[in-house]
């Protein structure tokens, strides 16, 4: 049966750490997997020319290509007359937009534009492709799969300028913004109106990198990812033309679904500068809980009979035993290295006394352990932050 929520075993972060360490050996350079390995969005920030595109003057390449395609002095002239001193060619710059927190090589690309509207991303892609030129678009550098190595070298795009927040619709519960608006920004700019974008990554990513990798998060389980919370885009395609997608409407039949299309291309189809927001209502209250268990099986079962019984649940995450050791160091915690299951409900103080009194239930069912509630803004704070920080416990 299909769940519709989201365990995340964090475990699989320490999968990359072998992955980095074959990764070294070559043992995973083969032409099947190579043939995945395309220049792709940057830094969950936007998106980039996929290899087909090049037939209309964009050039992208295999990360094992042994030549780059470096920018020409009349692209860098062409770019430097548009932009200005917002064209970098600075050795800072560059590595900064080469390297993300993956565990791949520092690849700069040979300059880095800092664009500030649609007009101007437009502006850059018709240079680049008229010197077939590479580009890499980059929004706040929280990649963790490589995306803004410029492996052939190239153009960034930098969005991070297209900080606007265009337009608030309080009535529709929606919000227009430019890709280069960070996930926590939204919100505190939100934070007087009562409502709130809840896609959570843990990273402080850009919209418009989480357009593009479909990004979702610890609260999927309630809210649903990127692809929920989107009604409408605007890109630009390879050619420079400005394409607009979706509307507010739930419902349309009224041709191909693009906007759908565009999120999670991981850049293979146009580069999005700005979204519309779905948006949600500021809970009255929250309530965490974190359950320890035996076996990882009983953390399963208990959280296959907490949606099949249709509890309401707003996060849900799971870590085993080797993950909560590591976050527990990394974060000073002190939590029981076993198998947990973090829980978290969203909803009146009454909806939450009988959401958690049945969670409780279901866990000791399944032979829980030790059931720890955090009630308060400070304890939910310090076990969401245990649990956002594994990537770099599992790292460190």
């Amino acid at each position: 049966m299909r769940w519709r929520m989201r365990i995340d075993f964090v475990a699989d972060a320490l999968l990359l750490t072998t992955l980095s360490r074959l990764r070294k050996k070559h043992l995973l350079r083969n032409e099947s997997f190579n043939n995945h390995l395309i220049q792709s969005p940057v830094s969950r920030s936007a998106l980039v020319l996929p290899r087909h595109i090049q037939a209309h003057g964009g050039a992208v390449c295999n990360r094992q290509q042994s030549t780059r395609r470096a920018a020409s002095p009349q692209t860098i002239f062409a770019l430097k007359e548009l932009l200005g001193d917002r064209l970098s060619t600075a050795r800072s710059v560059l590595e900064q937009h080469g390297t993300d927190e993956s565990y791949h090589d520092v690849a700069p690309p040979d300059a880095v534009a800092f664009v500030e509207s649609t007009e101007e991303v437009v502006e850059v892609i018709k240079i680049c492709a008229a010197n077939r030129t590479p580009i890499i678009p980059f929004g706040a550098g929280t990649s963790i799969e490589g995306h803004i190595s410029a492996v052939a070298g190239g153009v960034s795009i930098d969005l991070s300028g297209m900080n606007g927040i265009l337009k608030l619709d309080r009535q529709s519960m929606s919000v227009k913004v430019e890709a280069g608006v960070t996930r926590e920004q939204l919100n505190a700019d939100l934070r007087a109106t009562g409502l709130m974008f809840p896609v959570d990554p843990g990273a402080n990513a850009t919209i418009g990198g989480m357009v593009a990798t479909n990004a979702s998060g610890t609260t999927t389980v309630k809210y649903g990812n990127m692809k929920t919370n989107v009604l409408s885009l605007t890109a630009v395609m390879a050619d420079g033309r400005i394409i607009k997608t979706g509307s507010k409407a739930r419902k349309s039949s009224a041709g191909y679904d693009l906007t759908r299309l565009l999120i999670g291309a991981e850049g293979t189809l146009a580069i999005v500068t700005e979204v519309e927001l779905r948006l949600s209502g500021v809970p009255e209250a929250e309530k965490a809980m974190i359950c320890s268990f035996d076996t990882m099986k009983d953390a399963i079962d208990t959280c296959t009979t907490v949606m099949q019984v249709g509890v309401p649940v707003a996060r849900m995450e799971m870590m085993d035993e080797n993950v909560v050791a590591a976050a527990n160091k990394y974060s000073n915690q002190n939590n029981p290295l076993r198998p947990s299951l973090i829980i978290e409900h969203h909803g009146s103080e009454s909806e939450l006394e009988q959401q958690s009194n049945a969670v409780r239930e279901i866990a000791r069912n399944f032979g829980a352990m030790g059931i720890e509630v955090a009630s308060t803004v400070e304890d939910r704070k310090r076990l969401w932050n245990g649990r956002h920080s594994v990537w770099h416990a599992v790292l460190s």
